[in-house]
């Protein structure tokens, strides 16, 4: 199964991600993580990467799509992956199917968590973590026992600085522009398959889950 996961913010990639890469038995692959392993490996591609980063300019799509390569030689990509957080825009679609045909392997399907904008507003608000056991909770949707305090500790819950209404506004209204053209230019591929990202999650990775036995 080699896979994209399309979400916004707060929609559950990353969670998904995690628990389908344990039941497939295949790698997620998050270009962040690839990033900070290059950059900290001291690879060529990881020393390109420094100098943008250093200089507080975008990674290129070039770097990133040579970073995906490589990952994807290794041995436990051979049977398949999940990548999460690329692509981001039309632009890098092209080149990562670009790249993915050089290799004889195209994507086999692509599925989309979707979720109405006003849950995905709770969910990114709505969110605490705790200072000592880094426990997350949700104040609207899952809250502690306790205003404020860990159920697992008893450590303080904060929010972090970039959760707050306008921030996470933003970075919604860049997915709206950036990524969620990807769901057409996906469906025209006929890849595309898209999965309420509502509900109880074991739930949510079952129909995922049932996508990737189909595909």
């Amino acid at each position: 199964m080699r896979t994209v996961l399309l979400g916004a913010p707060g929609s559950g990639k990353g969670t998904q991600g995690v628990v389908l890469s344990k039941k497939f038995n295949i790698p997620q692959i998050s270009t962040g993580d690839l990033l900070r392993a290059a950059v900290k490996a001291g690879t060529e591609l990881g020393k390109q990467a420094k100098t943008a980063m250093d200089a507080g300019a975008l990674v290129s799509d070039d770097i990133v799509i040579g970073l995906i390569r490589e990952r994807l030689s290794q041995e436990d990509a051979q049977n398949g992956y999940i990548l999460d957080g690329f692509p981001r825009n039309i632009p890098q679609a092209e080149a990562l199917d670009a790249m993915l045909d050089q290799l004889g392997q195209p994507l086999q399907g692509v599925v989309l968590l979707d979720v109405p904008f006003e849950e995905l507003m709770q969910r990114l608000t709505g969110r605490r973590t705790c200072k000592d056991c880094g426990a997350i909770y949700n104040i609207h949707l899952s809250p502690p026992k306790s205003e404020d305090q860990c159920d697992r500790c008893g450590g303080e819950l904060f929010q972090r600085e970039d959760d707050n209404e306008e921030t996470i506004g933003n970075r919604l209204k860049v997915y709206e522009e950036q990524t969620a053209p990807l769901i057409g230019f996906y469906q025209k591929q006929a890849k595309l398959h898209s999965i309420a990202g509502t509900g109880d999650i074991d739930h949510i990775t079952d129909q995922v889950g049932a996508v990737f036995d189909e595909i």
